[in-house]
């Protein structure tokens, strides 16, 4: 049975989304993006965040979202902001009762490339390859599509490591009723 599955990878300038069909086998392309977050301030960046990516979420109906967790930066400023804007993102699923789960960069390019230190070029390619795409997506797309073929993947084996009495690796957030 496949489900719909949107990935995405945060940022506080560019948030890039993929969108995927999986079995947890196999994955097929449905869409993928960037959008350009503008704004004077950044009250105003977060909101087109959550109106943006609410809109995704109409537009694809995905059964689950991933997100890129956040990462030790060397610049404090940008760690936060990339934290609000994924809370922006997050906010986007929760409010309309989506489970979303967070995933380590190292993790999504693990699962996607089978290097963690891979780049974004890399990164590039492999999607490509993936998903049988004529041309590599753009970066930050890329990265939400691998977003969402870890989720795809690590969901699938999450299963098997849980009925072996395993523990999860992803964080999931949900709303309270």
């Amino acid at each position: 049975m496949l489900k719909r599955i949107l990935g995405i990878d945060p940022g506080s300038v560019i948030t890039g989304y993929g969108v995927i069909d999986s079995d947890g086998t196999r994955d097929f392309h449905v869409a993928n993006g960037c959008v350009k977050v503008v704004g004077d301030n950044l009250a105003t960046k977060l909101g087109v965040i959550l109106s943006e990516v609410s809109a995704l979420i109409d537009q694809w109906q995905p059964a689950e979202v991933a997100i890129e967790s956040v990462f030790v930066s060397k610049n404090p400023m940008s760690a936060l902001k990339l934290g609000q804007a994924r809370g922006a993102a997050i906010c986007a699923a929760v409010q309309r009762e989506l489970p979303v789960y967070e995933y380590a960069p190292k993790a999504i390019k693990q699962a996607a490339v089978g290097y963690g230190g891979a780049d974004k070029a890399q990164m590039q390619e492999m999607i490509r390859l993936l998903l049988n795409l004529e041309e590599p997506p753009k970066a930050d797309a890329a990265d939400g599509l691998a977003v969402a073929i870890c989720h795809a993947h690590t969901g699938a084996a999450t299963l098997l490591r849980s009925a072996k009495g395993g523990r999860r690796k992803s964080k999931r957030w949900t709303s309270v009723p």
